[in-house]
């Protein structure tokens, strides 16, 4: 029997008609521009993101870094929120590849406040690295899969804009977010200069990421991705479950945010410390004792449960297409059972 796989959303498999559409489609050299299947998704997502150009990537760490070495150049700043995935969890590739320094700015509401913004434009001086670039993310995975609506991230976006910045949004959960609101995906969009969505998680696809822009941002950024070894053949193959992710997946999502509020209030009806989130999506955070944290995850494990621990004492859950009603209630049993035996 296969586990219930609680670890990330990245863990979905395709589905037999993703399958299907992976096998069927028709490739060419993407290098050279001749893969009708990746050219088709890239004008898809594209669409729907109110944006003039995509540009498909192996993954959304390769979209996030190329976004940044498309608008910054070696010795620029980029104001990043301090829980952010791109300054914790990309192997700080915008510094070893890019040369561009990381200004933490707070982001613990899961948007950085336009104060903090101005604030970190620091006027023209030769001591001071200039910042070009902010970066915003939605949903916020440190923020416990926090989705923001256009309206809170406006006011940040516009900060940075007034001062000169361009704004990036790593949005790599983004139509989590649009859905949890009801918004459509090109009204965050309309708020950044660039995008980066992701394909391999909540929306299924075995891999692959977009970033999204103008036409001239793009055509840059195919070179950069170029230069840091992304481009690809007959990716056609695989470009063709992003499409079909893109096409049937992202409704489904909403399934996705409400088996997480059972899960959750399951947990938090048996005594575990879930922690609350006013705009939450497919994830669930709780608390443990930071000494019990492993031992939590590997008893769950041995019982076929899979779950992550975030950092010491916090547990990060998260649902998707793999993972049934009956597939969360006995993994909520089972949890439930391992913590208070610990």
């Amino acid at each position: 029997m296969s586990p219930i796989d609680l670890r990330s959303d990245t863990v979905t498999r395709p589905s037999p008609a993703m399958r299907q559409a992976m096998a069927e489609a028709v490739v060419g050299d993407d290098v050279y521009g001749d893969d009708p299947t990746v050219r088709r998704l890239e004008r898809k997502a594209a669409e729907l993101l109110g944006k003039e150009a995509a540009l498909y990537l192996t993954s959304g760490t390769m979209g996030n870094l190329v976004a940044l070495l498309t608008h910054c150049t070696r010795g620029d700043a980029a104001i990043l929120g301090a829980n952010s995935h791109i300054l914790n969890y990309e192997g700080g590739g915008l510094s070893a590849l890019g040369g561009i320094l990381a200004i933490a700015a707070d982001d613990s509401t899961g948007v950085i406040d336009p104060e903090d913004v101005r604030h970190h434009c620091r006027p023209p001086n030769v001591h001071f690295a200039p910042a070009k670039l902010l970066c915003l993310e939605n949903t916020h995975n440190r923020c416990g899969g926090l989705a923001l609506s256009p309206e809170q991230m406006a006011p940040a976006a516009s900060a940075a804009q007034e001062q000169g910045l361009a704004v990036h949004l790593d949005g790599a959960r983004l139509f989590n977010a649009a859905v949890a609101w009801g918004r459509q995906a090109k009204e965050y969009g309309a708020l950044v200069d660039s995008v980066q969505i992701c394909l391999s998680k909540g929306l299924g696809a075995p891999m692959g990421s977009l970033l999204c822009g103008t036409d001239e941002f793009v055509d840059r950024a195919r070179f950069w991705r170029k230069r840091v070894g992304g481009g690809l053949r007959q990716a056609g193959v695989v470009a063709a479950a992003g499409l079909y992710a893109l096409e049937h997946n992202i409704e489904r999502l909403r399934m996705d945010h409400e088996l997480a509020v059972l899960l959750a209030a399951a947990l938090g009806k048996g005594g575990l410390a879930v922690e609350e989130n006013p705009k939450g999506t497919n994830m669930i955070y709780f608390a443990v004792p930071a000494a019990k944290t492993d031992a939590l995850c590997h008893r769950c494990a041995q019982r076929g449960v899979l779950i992550s621990a975030a950092a010491p004492g916090r547990i990060r859950l998260v649902t998707h297409c793999d993972i049934s009603k009956e597939g969360a209630e006995e993994a909520g049993q089972i949890l439930l059972e391992e913590a208070r035996a610990l």
